[in-house]
């Protein structure tokens, strides 16, 4: 067993109703491969959660993530294309930065699964509330800098975990979809690997990378 982003064996396992990792390396967290749940269950998990235009909350909280990591940090001006990827069932955050006269491309595996970032490159690309999902993380990080322009940006948003110490009763973790968790230092690992500057964060779910 190594970690998922580091490699390192240097992990100690967090016993709770399910069986987790953590790296003492890089500091992330992840849950026995054997507990992952499946994609139809991961699906259909998606399906029940309401995540539209017509959720004030949800439309609230992509909002917030503009004003409060986006616009302070990145020149509007010199944005073009930008990719929302694992924009879910109901692509609001997609639709709110075509306000901004954004050429948007959005992708998710389930509801929107056509690749059209296949060839490009993008000024930004957003990817929030998605990286707990993933089962491969550093693949994904692979496939999303690929496709990063020189001097672009990659926006994530997702829970910072509390430490292994608080971990049993987070309530991020209670998602049975969610299978890994970062802190700061696991996006500080993760910005060395991929060359990567971290321009600004809340230590909170905000993460902003520039290629």
């Amino acid at each position: 067993m190594s970690c998922k982003i580091c490699g390192s064996n240097d992990l100690e396992e967090i016993e709770n109703k399910d069986t987790y990792y953590f790296c003492n390396n890089c500091e992330v967290i992840f849950i026995d491969s054997t507990e992952i749940v499946s994609p139809e269950a991961e699906k259909e998990r998606y399906q029940g959660h309401d995540n539209n235009h017509q959720n004030d909350g949800y439309v609230k909280m992509f909002r917030k993530f503009i004003s409060n990591l986006l616009e302070p940090n990145i020149d509007f001006e010199a944005v073009k294309d930008v990719l929302d990827f694992g924009c879910g069932p109901g692509p609001v955050l997609a639709d709110l930065l075509r306000e901004k006269k954004f050429n948007v491309d959005q992708y998710d595996p389930y509801f929107f699964p056509e690749k059209k970032f296949k060839n490009k490159k993008y000024d930004l690309i957003t990817s929030t509330e998605v990286f707990e999902h993933f089962s491969d993380p550093i693949k994904e990080m692979e496939l999303l800098t690929s496709h990063l322009k020189k001097g672009s940006y990659l926006a994530v948003m997702t829970s910072l975990h509390p430490g292994p110490e608080n971990f049993a009763d987070w309530w991020y973790k209670r998602d049975p979809t969610h299978i890994v968790f970062y802190n700061e230092i696991t996006f500080n690992k993760i910005a060395s690997i991929f060359d990567l500057e971290i321009v600004d964060t809340d230590f909170e779910k905000y993460i902003l990378f520039k290629a």
